[in-house]
């Protein structure tokens, strides 16, 4: 465990000595960013603080094959078309998370023939959640069915503000699709969440 956490925090901070945010650096390891926060300053502090109920998901034998992405993105695509013939709704656009969720959300909405479009998140949080924007370079959601797509979902806030921001764009979101769940949940703001693998912590 003390290795895990040694290679997590040199990690860490490699990545912020290249300029990225706390939030990039959480996207990236696939940990909340109050991990990430706790890896940057406890290498500074001399008492050490209880290590957060956390866990890093590496999944770059998948990313770093294009065949590989396609068959997980059907298997996603696969849960998609089982919960939305459940509920009868047809989606209008898949809406993928920056950047880890974009090559997913691509192949699914390429195989349900869907609009395609890209919610950034920002490096900052409100107190209703994690404040991002729709590319504009991508389809427009509103009026439309969206099926939010990313890879990992670690605490839940960016997904929330994801479906906000869609609410708030006059978009209707009907279900959160990610490869790992790590907070178990069913819902999210009382949106269904699907996953192809699901992480449930026994402490």
């Amino acid at each position: 465990m003390k290795k895990n956490i040694e290679e997590l925090t040199k990690k860490a901070i490699d990545m912020q000595a290249n300029s990225l945010t706390t939030t990039q650096i959480a996207n990236e390891l696939n940990i909340s960013r109050e991990t990430v926060i706790w890896l940057l300053t406890q290498s500074k502090k001399e008492e050490s603080t209880p290590v957060p109920k956390d866990s890093s998901i590496e999944w770059n034998c998948i990313g770093k094959s294009a065949n590989r992405l396609r068959n997980i993105s059907m298997a996603l695509c696969d849960i998609i078309l089982e919960s939305i013939h459940k509920i009868g709704i047809d989606v209008d656009v898949i809406v993928g998370i920056g950047a880890s969720g974009i090559p997913f959300a691509v192949l699914i909405a390429d195989e349900l023939g869907s609009e395609f479009a890209v919610f950034h998140v920002q490096d900052k949080q409100r107190s209703s959640g994690i404040h991002g924007v729709l590319s504009r370079n991508f389809a427009s959601v509103e009026g439309k069915n969206c099926i939010i797509v990313d890879d990992v979902i670690t605490s839940g806030s960016t997904i929330k503000g994801v479906i906000n921001h869609l609410k708030d764009n006059h978009a209707t979101p009907i279900a959160v699709t990610v490869l790992i769940d790590k907070i178990g949940m069913n819902t999210i703001e009382d949106i269904p969440i699907h996953s192809l693998i699901r992480i449930m912590r026994v402490d």
